[in-house]
């Protein structure tokens, strides 16, 4: 889908970028794309991608600097070079499971938000989506 989306976008800016017809066509494609972007379904979707984007922000930073911070910790401290790599390694798969349920937990509040914004038959959809994923 998002190849689909992204080839209608590629080819669209393609023709305005390329076309010969001057002001007058380029106005009538923007009036038109401007009418689109603010429909409701766009608008829903911006309003998921704002959401996420958000919530992420917040959240994932703080998890990848924890999981730094314990691997280096784990790096530096005494032993063998082996036993710190051993120590090195299994804090960054700890670490790594720690930022995945962090983008998961923000990824459920951005929908939460999204179906919040929005009206009530797509916030029940989408939170039924999400109870499904975690299961």
């Amino acid at each position: 889908m998002k190849g689909k989306v992204g080839l209608v976008i590629g080819l669209a800016a393609g023709y305005v970028l390329g076309s010969r017809a001057g002001r007058e066509r380029y106005e009538q494609i923007k009036t038109q794309a401007e009418k689109i972007w603010h429909t409701d379904p766009v608008q829903k979707q911006v309003d998921k991608a704002k959401a996420f984007g958000a919530s992420a922000a917040k959240v994932v930073p703080g998890a990848l600097w924890d999981g730094a911070k314990r691997v280096t910790s784990a790096a530096s401290g005494s032993g063998s070079v082996q036993e710190k790599a051993q120590r090195a390694g299994s804090a960054a798969k700890s670490a790594a499971k720690d930022v995945a349920n962090a983008v998961d937990d923000s990824l459920d509040e951005a929908e939460k938000a999204a179906g919040e914004s929005s009206s009530g038959s797509s916030g029940s959809k989408s939170s039924s989506s999400s109870s499904s994923a975690n299961s």
